[in-house]
């Protein structure tokens, strides 16, 4: 390994470590936004509601990222044009949706149950004590597994480069065929993705920080 030449190479990373920050929030999002309903909906004693969810989460919790990102891809484009960076985004979001659900399910099932009925003593409505009482405390018990599935959708991130989405990964390999230098390539991405999932990390530690003094 050339260790000597890898700091010529590093500004051609950076619009990669750009993309794949982008597809990673923009997964992280989406998955927000499904995994919240879809948490709800598998808590609900209505089937018309909890089966689906069921469905959703089993479906997308047993099959492989890779698999779900060539169907939106491939399969979607029948239906409407989407772009590598949409497509990659579109399936990340879906793949995490399932497990935040999962992991808000959780958290709201490991709040003691009497605090839902003191709630309700107090004369609160369903509504009213899960959005004042139950969800605060679920969202910070949730916060750390949350954490750690937003840096796992950083990573997965790098299976968008099969789609040719240009983040890190296909970055390397690119730079790579032209220069032989494979192995040091990979290492500025490694070294990219480490500095990402470090901010990632911080940034999660903050708002536990900043939740618990807030709640305290």
């Amino acid at each position: 390994m050339d260790f000597s030449k890898i700091l010529t190479f590093v500004p051609y990373f950076l619009p990669a470590a750009w993309m794949t920050l982008k597809i990673t929030t923009m997964g992280i999002l989406i998955g927000l936004m499904i995994g919240f309903p879809m948490a709800f909906g598998r808590l609900s004693k209505r089937r018309f509601l909890s089966l689906p969810s069921k469905g959703y989460i089993a479906l997308i919790r047993g099959t492989p990222l890779l698999l779900q990102l060539f169907v939106v891809y491939y399969g979607l484009v029948r239906l409407v044009a989407l772009d590598p960076l949409p497509s990659a985004a579109l399936a990340l979001g879906v793949h995490n949706g399932a497990y935040i659900a999962e992991i808000i399910r959780g958290a709201i099932q490991s709040i003691n149950r009497g605090q839902m009925e003191a709630a309700r003593s107090l004369g609160m409505t369903h509504m009213q004590a899960m959005s004042r009482v139950i969800i605060p405390q679920a969202l910070l018990r949730a916060l750390p597994p949350l954490g750690n599935q937003f840096i796992i959708a950083l990573k997965d991130s790098s299976l968008a480069s099969t789609v040719t989405v240009r983040e890190l990964v296909l970055t390397s390999r690119q730079l790579a065929s032209s220069n032989f230098m494979m192995m040091e390539m990979l290492a500025i991405a490694a070294v990219f993705y480490l500095i990402l999932t470090g901010l990632l990390t911080l940034l999660v530690n903050h708002l536990e920080v900043k939740m618990s003094v807030s709640r305290a």
